[in-house]
């Protein structure tokens, strides 16, 4: 049976770094807001940039992959969708004059959907896609981060889906990360972190974020 934990601060953003300061989403994976999300967001935060972490998942996490899928299982798209909306609105509320995404995973495809709203000036997604059923215009720039291989993503043909970005118009840069599996930015799931990749993922996305987000 699948196990589950409860989190801080169940249902509400964590916040890090300056309000008002160009502002970054970090949206988790389908493990839930583990630990390893609050030091990836305050390193976004020395970065320079405001940082939310919104909870999808009602107060819970798992560490355990049946855990993973029933989380994912449950999420209501519509709820995902609003609460990430919300987020975005906490940083323009504080004076953000610009937004960007991360999303892992789970959280990366949701991400894109958001970002198809023209909601976002940047999205970066770890490990994520979007089907033809999800298919439309990212108006913004994208960063893909690709693990080796395409079993990740399903019956998605990813290099089909980034040519459709690039054919409507969005800029794409992607990076595929040799002997690494969905998950490998996930430092509190050990066996599937990939602590160099993850490391250097991170740096492709500052670099990338400060150069859409910050003036």
């Amino acid at each position: 049976m699948a196990e589950f934990v409860d989190i801080p601060s169940p249902g509400w953003p964590l916040e890090y770094g300056e309000p008002g300061r160009p502002t970054i989403v970090l949206v988790h994976d389908s493990y839930g807001r583990l630990p390893y999300l609050e030091a990836y967001a305050r390193s976004l935060a020395n970065q320079g940039f405001f940082v939310t972490v919104p909870d999808l998942f009602h107060g819970v996490a798992t560490i355990q992959p049946e855990g993973a899928a029933e989380l994912a299982d449950r999420i209501d798209d519509g709820f995902a969708l609003a609460t990430l909306d919300d987020a975005v609105a906490l940083g323009r509320g504080h004076g953000a004059n610009r937004v960007g995404l991360i999303g892992l995973g789970l959280g990366g495809r949701l991400a894109l959907r958001l970002a198809q709203r023209g909601e976002a000036d940047a999205v970066v997604a770890y490990y994520a896609v979007l089907g033809h059923e999800e298919a439309g215009i990212i108006p913004c720039a994208v960063l893909m981060h690709r693990p080796e291989g395409t079993g990740w993503a399903g019956d998605i043909d990813v290099d089909e889906f980034v040519s459709r970005l690039k054919e409507h118009g969005t800029p794409v840069t992607q990076y595929t990360y040799s002997a690494t599996a969905d998950g490998f930015a996930n430092a509190t799931m050990l066996e599937l972190l990939d602590k160099n990749a993850a490391a250097l993922a991170f740096a492709r996305s500052t670099y990338f974020l400060q150069a859409q987000l910050l003036d």
